[in-house]
């Protein structure tokens, strides 16, 4: 059970609660600000103060008091129109994560909303019932208005939701769990949509996928150069401490462990006097982008523990204020940071796909083939690598360059962060399956040198994936082994098999 405090949450943390199913609870002290906070804004509401959102509408609507007796009308009135979502619906686990960082902020205790509500988007949670939430119409600034107010609805018993493998009505899914519907008070419609919680938890999502992905990398491009017989030289610690980078001298450690015990790599002047840039500067590359990982972590991990909503309430209401913390600017730019990462390991992947296939730059035969020109091998594998990193490029755009005014004009400026979460999520998604077809290559090449001359880790990683990759003995669909090696990427326990097969010692190499 992980205790939420609004302020406390890491991403292993929430990593346990989406992708294992953790439960998740309240802290009594969180609680308390919630209800002291909740205070704060119903004697505003009985003393008629004017206060935005609280007393009066919304955006450009700001200068309309909205008398007691309409407010729980304002928050209805709100939802609804505020649920106009576009598209495919976000991956069951974003919605998870939405849900999940909805409740984080809210215990913070500056929103002025009851302690039901958070204690539905708990029970949600608990019982893994998911909003359907569509991912477009989003603008990353107000919050995420559009997706967040189709995870509103659930609570009201309203919209859809993903529950046990079925999308059904949200009001079928709660009775069948014993779970109440709430009425939206007084600002409660207003801070569970005013937050960054769509970007953020796609966000959280693309961490988690990608720091696996990462990690692979280092695994897959070690087998690539054992392969290719790489010179083990460029990965001396001495090269890496001299630039000074942690991430660099962290990738040469690790891939250095993966090479214990390999037959295949050599060293400088034994069969040539250096490699390509592709192999020779992967720890310089991959660290690059493990240094763009550390940041998106570090920004991650500071909004979900934000108050992004707005107004908020101070001093036991004493003082309200109507700010921008809902403004996605941060997490717009760590997404677009991101993308660039991404499409980085997917790039340089392709250009060692391509010295795995190209005759004129190894010894192996043409293409991987086993009977090249007869049969065409990993040929066309290559072209589809390109066509991914060559997509990505587009993809890495960054959304944040891009601000369209709305509201009248009084929201003028808006950060796009929720697209830049989304393309991210996409670019991973084919710089994995770029990954994938390296790993059948690197596969195929280790077979030709002889998988029983591979590094101890290396060899371990060659059996697991040869349970999902049948070596080419024959043309065939070569689409289906590209899925089913990046769901095994993506599925893989990273950890638990480094865990247990990566040496613990360095090699002398």
């Amino acid at each position: 059970m992980i205790e939420l405090t609004g302020r406390t949450l890491t991403i292993e943390q929430a990593k346990e609660v989406l992708v294992n199913g953790a439960k998740v609870k309240a802290s009594e002290e969180s609680m308390k600000a919630v209800q002291k906070s909740r205070e704060a804004v119903e004697k505003i509401v009985a003393e008629s103060k004017v206060v935005y959102g609280i007393t009066t509408g919304f955006g450009k609507f700001s200068d309309v008091f909205i008398e007691a007796e309409d407010t729980e009308q304002l928050q209805l009135n709100l939802i609804h129109s505020h649920a106009c979502g576009i598209g495919e619906p976000f991956p069951e686990m974003v919605s998870r994560g939405m849900t999940l960082l909805r409740a984080n902020a809210l215990l913070k205790g500056f929103s002025g909303i009851r302690p039901v509500v958070i204690e539905r988007l708990l029970d949600l949670v608990n019982a893994q019932i998911h909003p359907v939430i569509p991912q477009q119409g989003s603008l990353g600034a107000s919050g995420d208005l559009a997706p967040l107010s189709h995870l509103a609805l659930v609570l009201m018993g309203e919209g859809e939701v993903f529950y046990k493998g079925e999308r059904m009505e949200s009001a079928i899914a709660l009775s069948k769990e014993g779970i109440e519907p709430v009425t939206l008070k007084a600002k409660e419609g207003l801070a569970l949509i005013n937050g960054t919680q769509a970007m953020t938890a796609m966000g959280l999502v693309n961490y988690i996928e990608a720091e696996q992905l990462a990690y692979q990398t280092e695994a897959i491009s070690t087998m690539t150069l054992e392969g290719l017989r790489g010179i083990v030289d460029a990965f001396d610690p001495d090269v890496h401490e001299a630039r000074g980078y942690r991430q660099q001298t962290e990738v040469a450690e690790r891939m250095r462990r993966m090479f214990v015990g390999s037959q295949l790599t050599t060293k400088q002047g034994e069969l040539r006097v250096q490699d390509a840039y592709s192999l020779r500067c992967i720890p310089q590359v991959h660290g690059a982008s493990w240094q763009v990982l550390d940041y998106v972590k570090e920004k991650l991990e500071i909004e979900m523990n934000a108050a992004t909503d707005n107004p908020l309430i101070f001093e036991d209401g004493d003082k309200v204020i109507s700010g921008g913390n809902f403004h996605g600017q941060p997490i717009a730019f760590a997404m677009d940071f991101l993308k660039v990462a991404m499409a980085e390991f997917a790039n340089i992947s392709e250009r060692r796909i391509e010295r795995l296939v190209n005759p004129q730059l190894n010894d192996l035969p043409p293409f991987l083939s086993p009977e090249p020109g007869l049969q065409s091998g990993a040929m066309i594998m290559q072209y589809a690598a390109a066509s991914l990193v060559s997509e990505n490029k587009t993809l890495a755009h960054p959304a944040s360059v891009d601000s369209i005014p709305s509201s009248a004009n009084q929201e003028d400026h808006v950060s796009m962060g929720t697209i830049g979460s989304r393309h991210a999520y996409q670019i991973i998604q084919n710089a994995r399956r770029v990954l994938a077809i390296e790993l059948i290559c690197a596969l195929q090449a280790a077979e030709h040198r002889g998988a029983e001359k591979l590094a101890d880790f290396t060899k371990a990683f060659y059996k697991e994936a040869r349970n999902i990759v049948p070596s080419i003995k024959q043309d065939r669909i070569f689409s289906k082994d590209i899925e089913k090696a990046a769901a095994w990427l993506l599925e893989m326990d990273w950890k638990a098999f480094a865990d247990k097969s990566l040496p613990t010692e360095v090699s002398a190499n």
